[in-house]
C-alpha cells in the first residue's frame, strides 16, 4: 500500500471509529457490535505500525472512547481509567499469557472475572465515606454522578468500622438486570419512547440522568472488581477484593483464582454457556494477573493496562439470506427498514425479520437484495443484520436503497441534520402516524380511554368516522353500535370511558398530544413549569431551554408543534370539549414576606430538601419563582451540578448565587 493510500483509508476509520465511539458513550446507540468494532480497531492499529509517520495524538488508538457531557462537572481521576484490550481466541489469551510470562519470568496467578456489560464507575472513600463518583469519562477525567449514584443500594454510602486505608479508590460496574429492563421498556412502549436496545445502554443513560429520583426508580445494580490507593490491605488483586467484600462492598461471587493457564481456560469455557443463567447480561471473561508488583511492572499502554486482558464471547450469530426490506412508519413519522429474510434458528427462536435500523446502516452494510447476511442476537430487542458474505453475492443484484417518500402516502421523507432516522411530515394525512397518535392518546398513561384497541381505532378510522383525536369526542353510541364486533353495551362503556377522559390531569394531556420527544417525565416537567396550554404555546426556544431537562431538539420539537395551525386547531377543540389543560395546583398560603419582590431561579441538585419544596418554600415567603435566568433575577439558588450556562450567565450579569445553606438561613 502506498503512503497516499494508508493516510486516506487512516482518516476515513478514525472518522468511522470517532462516530462509533460517540454512539456507544454518549448517545447509548451503537450500530455495530462489538467485534465489527474491534475489527476496525485493529485495521487502524496495523495500518499505523506499517505507517508510523501518519500516527497522531488524538488517534483512536491512542485514548479511550469518552462518555463526558456538559450537563455534569468533571474532575480529573486520580489514577487514568483505561479499556482492556479484546480478544476473541484461545491463542490471543495464550499470546497475552507468553507475553506476561516473559516479563514474570516464572508461572503467575491470574484472577478471573465475569465481564459485565454495563458502565463503568470509580468511586473515591475518605474515612470510609463515598466522597465522589465519576464515570470512565475520556479515561483521564470523568463526569460526576455522586448524586445518581447514591441512590443505588448496593454501593455503600458509609463504611462501618473497618480496616480500610484512611482514602482509597474502588472501581466497577453499574448495571440494569434484566427483569428490571424488560419492565423498563414496556413502559417505554407504552409512552411511545424509543425503546433501550439493551441493558447495558438502559444502565448507561440512565446513569447520566439528571434526576436522582428517575434514576432511584431504574433500580440499577452495581459489582466492584478493582481496588486502588496507598496502603493496600494486600499485596495481590484477589486478597484486595475479599478485604474490600469484607468491608461492605458487592463483589461478585463468580470471581475466581486461577493458578495456571489451564484454569483460566477452563472458567472461560464454563462461562461461555453458564452465563446465559445469569440475570445481569456479560459478554466475555476479564483476565487480570493478581500479583500487584507484577502488574506494575508490566506497565500500561496509553490506552490499556498489559497486565489484564478481556476475553470476549462472540454473540450468537447465523447466516440467511435477505429476501426483501420493508419500510415502516411510525406514529411519530419515523421510517424504520426492516429486513425480511429466509427463516432460521437463533437463540431458540425462529427468525423471520431483522432490524437494519436506518439509511446510515443500510450504507455501511453496503446491503443487496438476495445477500447471504449475517443476523445476531446478542442482547438486542429483536434481531439484527450485522455483517454480509460478499463472496455470495449474486452477479448483477440490486443494491438496497432507502426509500425517498413514504411508504403509505407518499409524501416526501425528511431528515433533520445530526439525526439518524428519516421520517414522514405528514403527520395530518399519513394514515399509520394518524392511528398510531390515536392509538397513543387512548393509553393508560396518557387519557386511559377504555374499550378502544388498536383494531377498533382501525375499524374507526377505516370507516371515517375518526380522522384526529378532537374527533373521538365526537363520536355518538349510535354510530359504535353498527360496527363489527360491537354491541350496545360496549358502545356505552366507550363513550362514557371517552367522556370521563375529560378529567385527565393536564401533564398526563401533554404526553397524550404526542408531541415528537416529549414522554411523560417531559410532560410532568412542562405542566410544572407552564401551569397552561396557553403559557406553554407562546413559550419560544429560549424559555423552553432554561427548563431543567429540555435541550434545543425537545424545545424545537414542542415550538414546531405548536406553531402548526392544525394542531392549534385540534387543541381548540379539544378545550372546547372539556379538556383539561390546566394545573390544579393550588396557591401556596403566604407565611412571611421575607422574599417579597424578589425572582429567583433553582438549578442544581439538593439535598436537604427537593425543588418542588424550595419551589414552595419561595412562594410561601412572598417570592416569585423562574425558570431563567436574566437581569430582573434576584439571586440563583444552586444546589450540586448546578448547570454550567445557567451559572456563566449569572456571573455575566452579576447576579449573586447563593448555596443551599444560606438559602435556609436566609429563611429562618
Amino acid at each position: 500500500m502506498k503512503l497516499s493510500e494508508a493516510k486516506k483509508r487512516i482518516e476515513e476509520l478514525r472518522k468511522e471509529i470517532n462516530e462509533h465511539n460517540r454512539r456507544y458513550y454518549v448517545l447509548n446507540d451503537p450500530i455495530i457490535s462489538d467485534f465489527e468494532y474491534d475489527l476496525l480497531m485493529n485495521e487502524l492499529e496495523t495500518l499505523e505500525k506499517m505507517f508510523p509517520e501518519l500516527i497522531t495524538e488524538d488517534s483512536p488508538t491512542r485514548r479511550v472512547g469518552s462518555d463526558l457531557t456538559k450537563e455534569f462537572v468533571q474532575y480529573r481521576h486520580k489514577y487514568p481509567m483505561l479499556s482492556l484490550s479484546n480478544t476473541y481466541s484461545a491463542e490471543e489469551v495464550m499470546d497475552f499469557h507468553n507475553r506476561v510470562i516473559k516479563v514474570a519470568g516464572k508461572d503467575v496467578e491470574y484472577v478471573c472475572e465475569l465481564k459485565f456489560d454495563g458502565a463503568s464507575i470509580s468511586l473515591t472513600y475518605v474515612k470510609g465515606k463515598l466522597e465522589r463518583a465519576l464515570t470512565r469519562g475520556d479515561g483521564y477525567s470523568g463526569d460526576d454522578v455522586t448524586q445518581n449514584v447514591l441512590t443505588i443500594k448496593s454501593i455503600p454510602h458509609e463504611l462501618p468500622a473497618g480496616d480500610y486505608p484512611e482514602e482509597f479508590i474502588i472501581r466497577g460496574e453499574i448495571l440494569m438486570s434484566r427483569p428490571v429492563f424488560n419492565e423498563l421498556n414496556k413502559e417505554r412502549a407504552a409512552e411511545g419512547l424509543p425503546l433501550f436496545a439493551n441493558p447495558r445502554n438502559a444502565a448507561s443513560g440512565t446513569l447520566k440522568l439528571l434526576d436522582p429520583k428517575i434514576v432511584a426508580s431504574r433500580k440499577l445494580e452495581c459489582f466492584l472488581y478493582y481496588l486502588l490507593g496507598e496502603n493496600l490491605p494486600c499485596d495481590n488483586h484477589y486478597g484486595n477484593m475479599l478485604k474490600a467484600r469484607e468491608w461492605g462492598f458487592r463483589i461478585s461471587e463468580h470471581m475466581r483464582l486461577c493458578k495456571s493457564i489451564d484454569e483460566v481456560m477452563e472458567y472461560i469455557n464454563h462461562w461461555d454457556e453458564a452465563r446465559r443463567d445469569l440475570i445481569f447480561d456479560t459478554d466475555g471473561i476479564v483476565i487480570k494477573v493478581n500479583s500487584l508488583a507484577l502488574q506494575e511492572e508490566l506497565g500500561s499502554t496509553a490506552k490499556s493496562p498489559r497486565w489484564a486482558i478481556a476475553y470476549k464471547y462472540k454473540a450468537e450469530q447465523v447466516a440467511t439470506r435477505l429476501l426483501s426490506v420493508d419500510f415502516q412508519v411510525g406514529r411519530t413519522g419515523t421510517v424504520t427498514p426492516v429486513a425480511n429474510l429466509q427463516p432460521i434458528h437463533l437463540g431458540g427462536t425462529i427468525v423471520k425479520r431483522a432490524s437494519l435500523h436506518n439509511a446510515d446502516q443500510i450504507e455501511l452494510l453496503d446491503l443487496h437484495y438476495n445477500d447471504t447476511v449475517f443476523v445476531e442476537k446478542g442482547g438486542e430487542i429483536i434481531p439484527k443484520i450485522v455483517g454480509v458474505d460478499t463472496s455470495k453475492r449474486e452477479p448483477g443484484s440490486k443494491k438496497v436503497e432507502f426509500i425517498k417518500t413514504c411508504p403509505e402516502c407518499g409524501t416526501p421523507l425528511i431528515r433533520i441534520e445530526n439525526e439518524a432516522n428519516h421520517f414522514c411530515p405528514n403527520y395530518l394525512h399519513c394514515p399509520p402516524q394518524i392511528k398510531g397518535r390515536i392509538e397513543h392518546f387512548i393509553s393508560r398513561k396518557a387519557m386511559n380511554i377504555e374499550g378502544l384497541g388498536e383494531e377498533t381505532i382501525d375499524l374507526l378510522f377505516n370507516e371515517g368516522l375518526v380522522r384526529n383525536i378532537a374527533d373521538l369526542y365526537e363520536l355518538k353510541k349510535e354510530q359504535l353500535i353498527p360496527l363489527e364486533r360491537m354491541g350496545e353495551k360496549s358502545a356505552a362503556n366507550i363513550i362514557a370511558s371517552i367522556e370521563k377522559s375529560k378529567n385527565t390531569p393536564y401533564h398526563r394531556v401533554l404526553f397524550a398530544l404526542g408531541i415528537r420527544h416529549v414522554g411523560e417525565t417531559i410532560a410532568k416537567t412542562l405542566a410544572a413549569e407552564f401551569p397552561d396550554i396557553d403559557t406553554l404555546i407562546s413559550a419560544d426556544i429560549e424559555k423552553l431551554t432554561s427548563v431543567r431537562e429540555i435541550g434545543p431538539k425537545i424545545a424545537a420539537s414542542i415550538v414546531n408543534y405548536f406553531e402548526d395551525k392544525d394542531n392549534r386547531e385540534i387543541i381548540a377543540r379539544l378545550k372546547s370539549y372539556g379538556i383539561n389543560f390546566r394545573s390544579e395546583k393550588e396557591t401556596p398560603e403566604e407565611i412571611s414576606g421575607k422574599l417579597a419582590g424578589k425572582t429567583i431561579v433553582i438549578s442544581g441538585v439538593f439535598s436537604r430538601h427537593s425543588r418542588e419544596e424550595y419551589k414552595e418554600m419561595i412562594e410561601k415567603h412572598g417570592g416569585k419563582n423562574s425558570s431563567s435566568i436574566s437581569s430582573s433575577t434576584s439571586f440563583v439558588l444552586a444546589g450540586e451540578n448546578m448547570g454550567p450556562s445557567k451559572r456563566e450567565k449569572a456571573e455575566s450579569l452579576g447576579i449573586p448565587i447563593i448555596s443551599e445553606d444560606e438559602f435556609l438561613k436566609m429563611l429562618e
